[in-house]
């Protein structure tokens, strides 16, 4: 063994002459411990976060969609590339999108929506009656054009879908009107019934999904669309895919993912979390150097033991490691010891659902959890590289009056 490790063990676990030290190192692990826990239990609750609301979104939204790169619409049937892409092996769905931002009027009460007319594909790849409060996930039967609304258009105009002699009014300025004799007449109205309510995610919840006929006919673009949407088929990259894609449509067209079709969703959820991860890695810091405190004590202790050492020819850097890696012992078992606890408390919640969110939430009961190892490893650097600067600080004390020791033993 080592003689440094054997050495730096010792002192480690044997018996102090003063009982303090063995306080403090108790406290320097305990502090790291507690501090390398909270670090992983915390950044394994956000991913759980993170997974529940993409999860929510991503019922939603496609892997991919194509939008023009000017301009708000576009004719799909004018280029040949797009046109491919319906038959295209690694897509199991395209569908066409017309948005805008319409009046929406129920009964004496109105609001603003965005209207989103979809094609028949619309569903696929979608799990939508996860999301429904109430009602059904249809657009279309026997002909006749339904609609789904989010939560925030029916708690703004008390929407009862049950009633099926009140339909939903919905306004949209006639392009190329302005001024008429007629106000009535600048708008182009259609009532559509609603068929089912849903709450996915607060970025939806004044969505109001149609067929897209009744949005062409409604906002006058028989031929525009606003996006193509595309599922794709499991097994298929991609990142890869949306690169092939931008490279046949040009740079007429942008091929946007699920991350960049809302990137201030993603940048939220990511900016929480490493918030959280800086502020509790300045008290990680805090309790990590206690342990120079812990081996100044340590020093003190050992005086006699050094100088011994330096007189039987022990060098300078040997007894610098010998504290150096009593330093990173203590950081080392508070650390590893932290992580694995919160390992086992991640699994135990992830199975039992030890804490409670309270009923007030809709999708999940307990606080969801999602364990990734590159939090373990980002925790285990954090926790290694604050040690090896606290313990080569204190290390440093153990050598300052190496001769001064030598000196005063040897007149002993």
């Amino acid at each position: 063994m080592n003689l440094s490790f054997f050495i730096a063990g010792r002192y480690l676990f044997s018996k102090k002459s003063v009982n303090a030290i063995h306080i403090i190192s108790s406290i320097s692990i305990l502090g790291v411990f507690v501090g390398s826990a909270a670090l992983i239990i915390l950044l394994s609750t956000f991913n759980g976060f993170e997974e529940l609301t993409l999860s929510l979104y991503n019922k939603f939204t496609t892997e991919l969609r194509i939008e023009p790169t000017i301009g708000k619409v576009f004719n799909p049937n004018t280029n040949k590339n797009l046109q491919k892409l319906k038959n295209d092996t690694h897509v199991a769905g395209y569908t066409e999108v017309l948005e805008e931002k319409v009046l929406l009027r129920y009964e004496n009460a109105q609001c603003i929506g965005l209207l989103k007319g979809v094609s028949s594909d619309y569903f696929k790849g979608k799990r939508m009656d996860s999301t429904l409060l109430e009602g059904k996930s249809i657009l279309k039967k026997d002909g006749i054009n339904f609609a789904l609304i989010g939560s925030d258009i029916q708690s703004r105009l008390s929407v009862n879908i049950k009633n099926d002699f009140q339909n939903l009014e919905v306004y949209s300025p006639n392009k190329g009107l302005s001024n008429s004799a007629d106000p009535s007449s600048e708008f182009s109205i259609r009532a559509i019934h609603p068929a089912g309510i849903f709450q996915p995610q607060q970025h939806f919840d004044n969505l109001i999904l149609v067929p897209l006929d009744f949005a062409r006919d409604l906002l006058g673009e028989p031929k525009q669309v606003s996006a193509i949407e595309l599922h794709i088929k499991k097994g298929t990259s991609i990142a890869d895919f949306q690169a092939e894609i931008a490279r046949k449509l040009g740079k007429e067209f942008q091929v946007k993912n699920r991350a960049q079709q809302n990137q201030l969703l993603y940048k939220i959820l990511n900016s929480e979390k490493w918030a959280v991860f800086l502020i509790l890695t300045f008290v990680l810091i805090i309790a990590i150097f206690n342990i120079i405190g812990s081996l100044t004590m340590l020093v003190i202790d050992k005086r006699p033991d050094i100088a011994i050492l330096s007189s039987l020819g022990a060098s300078k850097a040997l007894i610098q490691k010998i504290f150096f890696i009593e330093g990173m012992m203590i950081s080392m078992i508070g650390c590893i010891m932290g992580m694995i606890s919160a390992f086992l408390f991640c699994l135990l919640q992830q199975r039992f659902g030890l804490i409670k969110m309270g009923e007030a939430n809709f999708f999940t009961e307990a606080y969801p959890i999602a364990l990734k190892w590159s939090d373990f490893l980002l925790v285990f650097a954090t926790v290694a590289l604050i040690s090896i600067l606290a313990s080569l600080i204190s290390s440093r004390l153990s050598i300052r009056h190496v001769q001064n020791l030598r000196e005063d033993l040897a007149r002993v």
